[in-house]
């Protein structure tokens, strides 16, 4: 019961600090291209955006391991010991790479981690599509509809993560000039696109975690 309990708990606290820590720095990045702000007020801004945002980008890297360990200790994702080992282990990875990326900055490391970051994710997107489908079709494992469900959902948002970070490529070069050679309307007009294209993403993740909650609670898909 205690072992449930704490797996609750944590799927609980994931969804939590990823849902508010997404509407933080979504709040943040409103100053670092607010006009009226120096260049040293913007840098300031975008600190706290970056350092907001790690609480979503960690429990996004966390949030499947006690959800599944939880799953099949109900008995509704039947799986060996091993492969929930496997489960956590892979998380834990995953959580060491985002926060290696943020810690390394820039340079080649910082590189690397990301595309193996990149490469982590699209095995995560298509191993949750794989498994929640054959199980919609009837050839998986899954013994709840729902929780296939919250699982094209959760490579969704994994899959929307990637949009913003597509999308955000032409701002980090913009906010490097403004920073270098102060603020001008070209280099903000280059990062409000950047954000104005990414927006509907960060949408869909407020909405999509939503709606895992609510499958989570039986609301709906019951």
């Amino acid at each position: 019961m205690t072992e449930l309990l704490l797996l609750k708990l944590l799927h609980i606290l994931f969804f939590v600090y990823w849902l508010g820590g997404d509407l933080g720095t979504f709040y943040a990045s409103r100053f670092v291209t607010k006009p009226g702000l120096s260049a040293q007020q913007r840098a300031t801004a975008m600190t706290i955006m970056m350092g907001v945002d790690q609480g979503p980008r960690l429990c996004m890297t966390m949030i499947l391991a006690p959800g599944i360990h939880l799953a099949s200790k109900l008995g509704l994702m039947p799986l060996p010991g091993w492969a929930i080992v496997l489960i956590w282990g892979l998380c834990l990875v995953w959580f060491a790479l985002v926060l290696g990326i943020h810690l390394s900055h820039a340079g080649k490391l910082n590189q690397l981690l990301g595309r193996i970051d990149l490469v982590l994710r699209i095995v995560v997107i298509s191993s949750c599509l794989a498994v929640a489908l054959n199980t919609l079709l009837d050839n998986g494992f899954i013994l709840a509809d729902w929780l296939a469900y919250k699982l094209i959902m959760f490579a969704l948002l994994v899959s929307a993560g990637l949009g913003i970070r597509m999308g955000l490529k032409p701002f980090g070069p913009a906010f490097g000039n403004m920073l270098k050679d102060g603020v001008s309307d070209s280099t903000d007009a280059i990062m409000n696109a950047s954000l104005a294209k990414v927006r509907p993403f960060v949408y869909f993740i407020w909405a999509g975690l939503l709606v895992n909650a609510a499958l989570g609670m039986h609301l709906i898909g019951m």
